[in-house]
């Protein structure tokens, strides 16, 4: 969608055919673990554009109709419906992994990436009084603090320490470990998931057998680039390779988001990211390249967290750092700079605004940090 608006606002005036595997109209992937998750926030609210705005804008939405072959100026869907093209983009997106361990296929197992697993996952916390969740990222974290709000006891399984700790690095996880235990959700520190029995009883590593009505599988998503590949473009690392402008190796097909491996112009290397936000970057860049006006994707990557009360702002390069410094404030705030090589790549921040404005500034600009950080703020 994000690419579409670009496209027109950018002057494209060729028609417009947006493609959906998904049954609803587009809307917001992030309230899906929280707000909406918790029935704070109804699904007619997280829509992306409204029907008004999209029929003055002469995109056209077919749903429930994935695309099944890509050709060179064609599309083909499940339902046989042919689509010729000048230009496509390729949003597929990601997909929910769900591991090679006995019983994680059971229906009665849930995972979370679509409005319909949100909706399937309440109903199924409606019904239970205890939740496992497999999984300490970030998805996992905010799911297990809403199921906790709705009355359900429960259970994170976490394969390292503390949650998150190659991407933020020990300090930061300990902070989300004590906003779990602020929620009252029990962090089992390296624990990993080893089978699943009639979809509700758990075993991990150490042979505890846990009973649970309800299993949400936390355990990462893997990049749809299965019709890419079809499609004979670059595949690089389980993604569609791309320049600064969403260009893939075939003229006239651009890939953006989580299927997209794509140069970032500033960080001058490609970067796999998975943030909600970049998807609507990219998308945006695709469709104005699309346009025939000029972009390019050159911003940091971040993305925001919601962990019960608590907000976490991150930007990154997200590809490593070798030391992490934190620094703690008044008020609760919390700060985390990350570098490598000398170089700032990172800054991770709660209730403190004005560090990650300047982090994300030092970051851009690939200036070292501070050795006084709190010259940084």
């Amino acid at each position: 969608m994000s690419a579409a608006c670009a496209y027109r606002e950018a002057g494209g005036s060729g028609e417009i055919h947006l493609l959906s595997a998904d049954q609803d109209p587009p809307y917001e992937r992030p309230p899906l673990s929280k707000d909406l998750l918790r029935g704070e926030t109804a699904s007619d609210q997280i829509s992306l554009v409204d029907e008004k705005t999209r029929k003055e804008q002469d995109i056209g939405l077919a749903l429930g109709d994935p695309v099944v072959e890509l050709g060179p100026d064609r599309a083909r869907t499940a339902a046989g419906r042919d689509y010729p093209f000048t230009h496509c983009v390729l949003a597929t997106g990601a997909e929910p992994v769900r591991p090679d361990l006995p019983g994680a296929d059971h229906p009665r197992v849930r995972v979370l990436r679509s409005l319909r697993d949100s909706g399937h996952l309440r109903e199924a916390a409606m019904r239970a009084g205890e939740a496992i969740v497999a999984g300490a990222g970030f998805i996992g974290c905010e799911a297990a603090v809403s199921l906790a709000r709705l009355g359900l006891r429960v259970t994170v399984l976490c394969p390292g320490p503390v949650p998150q700790l190659a991407r933020l690095g020990r300090e930061a996880g300990e902070l989300i470990a004590s906003w779990l235990a602020e929620e009252g959700v029990l962090l089992l520190p390296e624990t990993e998931l080893k089978s699943i029995t009639d979809g509700h009883i758990v075993r991990t590593g150490s042979g505890q057998d846990l009973d649970a009505g309800l299993i949400l599988l936390a355990t990462g998503a893997r990049p749809r680039a299965d019709l890419a590949e079809q499609a004979g473009l670059a595949i690089e690392d389980g993604r569609v390779r791309t320049d600064e402008r969403m260009r893939t190796s075939r003229p006239g097909i651009f890939a953006a988001g989580d299927v997209a491996l794509a140069y970032n112009a500033v960080a001058g290397r490609a970067l796999p990211v998975e943030h909600w936000g970049e998807g609507l970057a990219m998308g945006e860049v695709a469709g104005r390249t699309a346009a025939g006006a000029d972009a390019v994707w050159d911003a940091v990557p971040g993305f925001w967290s919601e962990i019960g009360d608590h907000t976490l702002k991150y930007a990154a390069w997200g590809d490593g750092f070798d030391h992490a410094r934190p620094v703690s404030g008044d008020d609760g705030k919390f700060t985390v700079w990350y570098e490598r090589d000398g170089t700032a790549v990172g800054v991770l921040t709660h209730e403190a605004d004005d560090d990650y404005e300047r982090g994300t500034e030092l970051i851009h600009a690939h200036r070292p940090l501070p050795q006084n950080l709190e010259d940084a703020r």
